[in-house]
Parts: structure tokens; C-alpha cells; sequence
């Protein structure tokens, strides 16, 4: 009898990129469909929306950035280095990638488009308007603000039936009451570089988001912050590891 021989079928599995479970999360549903973010840590933010990822501020000392989704919009608010960070920036981006940034940024040698405060675009259907971030009352020793009007941004994006503040580094400013419908807004707080709880608690109440995220908080006590906003149950104050 003619032996057959045995054919051992050796299925090879190709680990995609994906994040790790160490990183806090949350998501929102939406009518235009779930928005998944996730806190890698300081200013950096991952949003997933409809088969889009995006990037804010990836730094490569906040997360593993070769182990993260690469990116299919990448924001940078700033040139600060804790901002504006090469390696991050080399490890999730790819051909199709967009990157929008500031002027300075561009200036140091990144590539990308250039949004001006008040400039707007749309990438793969999602509408990004930059917005103003600056400080009014924290300046260095020589007297300069820390971030000065027009040097960076903040965003808002617009996620299916989602408005998402992302403010940047910066104070509580003037133009903020400008903004409206916002569902969901990400607000710094670390002294001296951006705001204090107090001042995000008005912030807060001047915006009005149907949910807020204190970011790039560093030691600030965000326990004050959800104190501060008790009296305002319309915001729900979200703290998460960053």
C-alpha cells in the first residue's frame, strides 16, 4: 500500500499592534457611532472612531509607541519637547499618515500641515479646528509667557455626532466661551505652565461639557477639581491615569 504522506499545516499568527492593557480607556457612545479613548499618559491621547486612529501629543516617555496603533491623524498641540517628540512621531506614523501642527513646529523641522488658530480642515471625514492656547498670568522669569498667544493650539474635533475639545496647553482664555455644544473636553491642569483646579473649574463652567477629563495634570490635585464641580452635576468630572 502506497504510504500518504503527512502534511503538517503550520498556521503562523502575525501580532498586530494593539494597546496595552496598562493604559486606561473609556468609551462613548455616540449616534454616529463609539468613540474609544485611551489615556497613555501626560498630554498623550488616543482616539479611535470609525476605523480613524488619532494621536494627540504622542511622547515616547509616557508609552511604548512601537506597541501602539500606528496613526492615521496625528495632532501636536506645541514645539515643546513633552509635545513634539521625533521618536514618538517616527514610531506611529506611516505613509498615509497626516499630521497637523503649529508653525513653530514646522520651524524645527516636522512636516506636516500648518493650522494657524482658527484654521480648520477635514481628514477622513472628520472636521479638526485649531483654537487658541496660551497663557495670560503664568510667564517665566523674563517675563514671556510660557506658551504665548498664537504659538500653539488647541483642537476641536468633530466625531460623528461628537464635539471634543482638546485644549492644549493653556489658561482659562477669553475665547473659550466661544466654544459650544461640546460633549466631551480635556482640560490641563499643572501649575505654573497651565491652570490651577480653580481656574479649570471655571473653565469648566464656561464650556460646559457634557464630560470632562482633567490631562496633563501632573501632581495637581484633581480630588479639588470634582469638589469644585459638585455644585455643577451637568459636567461629569472623569479622572483617569495620565
Amino acid at each position: 500500500m502506497r504510504e500518504i504522506p503527512l502534511v503538517i499545516l503550520v498556521l503562523i499568527l502575525i501580532p498586530t499592534a494593539s494597546i496595552p492593557r496598562d493604559h486606561d480607556s473609556d468609551i462613548i457612545e455616540s449616534p454616529g457611532g463609539d468613540l474609544e479613548i485611551t489615556f497613555i499618559g501626560h498630554a498623550s491621547l488616543i482616539f479611535e472612531f470609525s476605523g480613524i486612529t488619532i494621536h494627540v501629543d504622542p511622547w515616547s516617555r509616557q508609552g511604548d509607541y512601537g506597541q501602539l496603533p500606528k496613526a492615521d491623524i496625528i495632532l501636536i498641540t506645541h514645539d515643546h519637547r513633552d509635545h513634539l517628540d521625533g521618536e514618538a512621531l517616527r514610531a506611529v506614523r506611516t505613509g498615509e499618515t497626516v499630521t497637523l501642527l503649529t508653525r513653530l513646529c514646522e520651524e524645527k523641522g516636522f512636516a506636516g500641515i500648518v493650522l494657524e488658530n482658527g484654521d480648520s480642515t477635514t481628514v477622513h471625514g472628520i472636521e479638526i479646528l485649531a483654537v487658541p492656547a496660551y497663557n495670560i498670568e503664568h510667564e517665566r522669569d523674563d517675563g514671556t509667557p510660557f506658551h504665548p498667544k498664537g504659538d500653539g493650539n488647541g483642537y476641536l474635533l468633530r466625531l460623528g455626532g461628537l464635539r471634543v475639545y482638546v485644549a492644549g496647553d493653556t489658561e482659562l482664555i477669553p475665547e473659550m466661551a466661544r466654544l459650544t455644544g461640546i460633549d466631551i473636553a480635556f482640560l490641563p491642569m499643572n501649575l505654573p505652565y497651565t491652570m490651577s483646579p480653580e481656574m479649570a473649574a471655571e473653565a469648566a463652567r464656561i464650556i460646559r461639557p457634557r464630560i470632562l477629563y482633567p490631562y496633563h495634570y501632573g501632581d495637581s490635585d484633581t480630588e479639588r477639581l470634582v469638589e469644585l464641580l459638585e455644585d455643577t452635576p451637568s459636567i461629569e468630572v472623569r479622572v483617569r491615569r495620565m
